[in-house]
């Protein structure tokens, strides 16, 4: 199974699908996906793809909500650069299910502050992107920096 280790039928699969559901992320990426303009289709894992999105936020070249996979480009563009993207995808698809859905944004939102903070770089030490596989996305791996002078003042026992 090239894009996914995960048959559309696993249980895995088919929890998280429905946790997303009930969790309303999906409904929110749906409606995201229809006002960004982008054209809807069936994907892996339960997955839906949305392609052509018109909007220039958020950045990168995909993202997740619940289980869409939003682009403004092709998946098939991204795949050819990134073969692994929507493994990476529907990892951050389980993300949403198991965050109870919206408690996600504000989770991520903290864990790609503490990336910039302790890197430069917002994936680089992001929780979410290190777990669903910083290489598969197609981020690369930022060593940590120190950590500026008032935090290390404040920190000190």
């Amino acid at each position: 199974m090239p894009a996914n280790r995960h048959p559309s039928g696993s249980v895995r699969v088919r929890v998280r699908h429905v946790a997303n559901w009930l969790n309303l992320s999906t409904p929110l990426g749906l409606a995201v996906a229809a006002v960004g303009g982008a054209r809807r289709r069936p994907g892996p894992a339960l997955l839906t793809l949305a392609e052509g999105y018109r909007w220039r936020f958020p950045t990168g070249g995909a993202f997740t909500v619940g289980d869409v996979v939003i682009t403004r480009t092709t998946i098939a563009r991204l795949r050819a650069r990134h073969p692994f993207l929507l493994r990476h995808e529907e990892k951050h698809a389980r993300q949403w299910a198991y965050c109870l859905g919206l408690p996600f944004l504000p989770l991520y939102g903290l864990t790609m502050g503490w990336s910039w903070l302790r890197t430069g770089d917002r994936a680089a030490r992001c929780f979410f992107e290190r777990q669903a596989g910083l290489a598969d996305g197609g981020y690369r791996d930022v060593p940590p920096r120190r950590l500026p002078t008032f935090w290390r003042k404040a920190h000190r026992p």
